[in-house]
């Protein structure tokens, strides 16, 4: 890296540590941010508001200034429980407005080679929801990836002697896509989940 000063640099290397982030989206950020120092201003006080006031849900543990969060304060169907790897997951899925249940977020997915266990995610707090009886329905939405994967066979594992109903995010081949430009194994999984029309 070229030498800037002390301060530029160090600004360089935090924007660094953001995903997606490398050296050349940090430095064209921060001469943006140079270009119009209004906005450090204004970038640095909602990164302290965000630090001082959101927080984790205590009952879903999504993202949120109010504790509970609006979803589980609000009127939603409280049978339906549709357990997200992370927050972003659940505002993805709320952008969708097809679910109208409550969330549970375990901050996470297993990942034994990674070191992350099932005592890592918020697995014993939402069995704890669970046994109150008034969840008939969980709908696992982890990702499809294989630490994802495994976390689902685990949680269907210990929700199924429970009496509940697990469903699973449905998968395939997106709209709009062409058969040919589809990788195999999306074919695969889409044949083996098809419906009757």
């Amino acid at each position: 890296m070229l030498h800037f000063s002390g301060s530029l640099t160090r600004l360089v290397g935090e924007l660094k540590k953001l995903p997606g982030v490398g050296e050349k989206s940090a430095l064209r950020l921060a001469f943006h941010l140079l270009k119009y120092p209004g906005n450090i201003e204004a970038l640095a006080e909602s990164l302290m508001q965000v630090k001082e006031k959101v927080r984790f849900c205590s009952r879903c543990f999504a993202i949120t200034e109010d504790d509970p969060c609006w979803i589980c304060s609000g009127e939603r169907d409280s049978a339906a429980l549709c357990v997200v790897e992370e927050p972003q997951d659940l505002l993805a899925l709320e952008r969708s407005r097809a679910f109208r249940g409550r969330y549970h977020v375990l901050q996470g997915a297993l990942s034994p080679l990674n070191g992350v266990t099932p005592r890592d995610l918020r697995i014993a707090e939402l069995m704890q929801r669970l046994e109150g009886g008034e969840v008939r329905e969980v709908l696992i939405a982890t990702n499809f990836t294989v630490e994802g994967e495994a976390t689902a066979l685990y949680l269907t594992r210990m929700i199924k002697p429970l009496g509940i109903k697990v469903t699973r995010l449905a998968h395939g081949i997106p709209i709009g896509s062409d058969l040919e430009y589809v990788d195999a194994a999306t074919v695969q999984r889409a044949v083996e989940g098809r419906s009757e029309l």
